[in-house]
């Protein structure tokens, strides 16, 4: 019995061995045609979008060599990602034909290049967030496609297209949250709004206090002028510390708020006098505390502006330790 099994899979590797030297052929051919008669490279990539149509009229296994050859034609550049088009033919996805012949075709596509080159190619032709209509409308969904493709051993697939949700969910909760704050908004209904989208898309508070952020920032038009850029942010963003302070009851969080401040006001060089204005309004209005400052400015700091930022902390950073070095004491007395 074992001697038979052995022989059964020794013969499955060699039609395995056998079929893909048959492709690296059928690529080779295909690869010098093309070279030298440019004009069959529109032909050929329009014959294989039929045939991606016609998929219900071949066997499963000749839908499998298919398959695996589309995604080696792709990976060497033959093919247009363009032609995954043909997959999202309404009767192929709903008989569930398209994503089976996508776990093949991406198998053979990440095995000669890797995730990366197969997510810039989607890019270039705006595919990257359209691999969920592969399935029916009533299975698209992150946690169907995850489970799908991870199960058929195409994790990192499921992992890119994950990401590529989040990522569109987090620009959508930007976009939305500007346009409230354009309209006036009341805070209370904006607060309720981005926490729904935050457990919604499973969207982390030190990221969503990062976009919050840049939207308060987004909203206004700056004056040119260094000597008043400050006071207007200050007025600015006194008016919407308590939208940020919703959105700083984590350390981590505050620390990205602070991170986000350093940058800002690096990269716009008439805020560069107004970062320590704005942490320690920030500070007073509770939206910062002082374990993130003194973290901030000890070691988390980043490289932007260090040297002009951490001497205008300087002062009010001794303040918080001689202030934390009292209440210290006052709480030792008090024992």
């Amino acid at each position: 019995m074992l001697l038979e099994q052995n022989l059964i899979t020794a013969d499955m590797q060699k039609h395995s061995l056998t079929f893909w030297w048959l492709v690296e052929c059928w690529v080779s051919v295909f690869n010098k045609l093309i070279r030298r008669y440019k004009y069959l490279e529109k032909g050929f990539e329009d014959e294989v979008k039929k045939l991606l149509l016609f998929l219900k009229g071949f066997s499963e296994s000749e839908r499998n060599k298919l398959a695996m050859l589309t995604g080696v034609l792709l990976a060497n550049g033959t093919l247009n990602a363009s032609i995954l088009n043909s997959l999202y033919n309404e009767n192929l996805v709903k008989e569930g034909v398209s994503a089976a012949f996508a776990v093949k075709l991406f198998k053979s596509w990440i095995n000669e290049k890797d995730i990366n080159a197969v997510a810039a190619s989607l890019r270039k032709v705006s595919m990257d967030n359209r691999l969920m209509e592969l399935f029916p409308a009533n299975k698209q969904s992150v946690e169907h496609f995850t489970k799908y493709f991870t199960e058929a051993g195409l994790k990192e697939l499921s992992e890119y297209v994950r990401n590529q949700q989040t990522i569109g969910a987090r620009k959508e909760l930007q976009k939305e949250l500007q346009e409230q704050m354009s309209r006036g908004d009341p805070f209370k209904d904006i607060i309720l709004y981005v926490k729904e989208e935050m457990k919604k898309n499973n969207i982390p508070e030190p990221i969503v206090i990062g976009i919050v952020w840049s939207s308060v920032m987004s909203t206004v038009e700056w004056n040119k002028k260094e000597e008043l850029v400050a006071e207007q942010a200050i007025k600015h963003l006194k008016q919407y510390s308590p939208l940020l302070a919703a959105f700083t009851t984590q350390g981590q969080s505050e620390l990205t708020l602070l991170l986000k401040i350093q940058e800002y006001c690096y990269d716009n060089i008439h805020f560069m006098k107004a970062f320590q204005k704005i942490v320690v309004l920030f500070y007073k209005a509770e939206v910062l505390s002082e374990e993130p400052i003194l973290k901030w400015y000890k070691d988390a700091h980043v490289a932007k502006g260090k040297s002009v930022f951490l001497e205008q902390m300087k002062k009010f950073v001794e303040w918080l330790k001689n202030a934390e070095e009292e209440s210290e004491s006052e709480a030792e007395e008090g024992d």
